[in-house]
């Protein structure tokens, strides 16, 4: 049994190192360093499984320090285990984000490229060039009034301001 403890004990100091490997390993090789990592822990908690029977099998005066050490082995196993899957859970969302941000810059979000759609589907549906021209006409207008509107009512609510206060 203390070999197999001893044995387990350093096992889960190395997958500690390898977890500070893991922080510093590049996109391609991560993978292959979580994958390794996951093995080194299945190994150990097939190793606990061992050493709970054994500890079963210790002398009673020596059984609950035993116990006390395979659980502590097992803690440790655990919050490893746990780490993995933080660390697992971070690094999908960042390329999440990586992707989504990618797709946002692919897309272009100006209203010519809007309005060119506009034409074409009114193209499609066979409305002429001379009503086509009247719409952009009035498009132009509307954005002119549209800006005449906020200015006068700013002038009023600066006047209603100045006056009422």
């Amino acid at each position: 049994m203390e070999t197999l403890y001893h044995q387990t004990n350093k096992q889960i100091h190395e997958v500690q190192t390898h977890m500070g490997r893991l922080e510093k390993a590049d996109a391609q090789s991560v993978h292959l360093v979580e994958n390794e990592i996951q093995a080194r822990i299945d190994q150990i908690f097939s190793s606990l499984e061992r050493l709970e029977i054994l500890t079963s099998k210790e002398p009673p005066n020596r059984r609950q320090n035993a116990k006390l050490r395979v659980d502590q082995l097992k803690y440790d196993c655990q919050h490893l285990q746990t780490a993995l899957k933080n660390f697992q859970h971070r690094r999908y969302s960042r390329e999440q984000q990586d992707r989504e941000r990618e797709e946002l810059l692919q897309r272009t979000f100006t209203t010519n490229g809007a309005q060119k759609k506009i034409l074409d589907v009114a193209n499609m549906l066979g409305m002429s060039n001379t009503v086509m021209r009247l719409i952009e006409k009035r498009a132009f207008q509307d954005k002119f009034i549209m800006i005449g509107g906020m200015v006068v009512t700013c002038i009023i609510m600066v006047l209603a301001v100045k006056y009422l206060t």
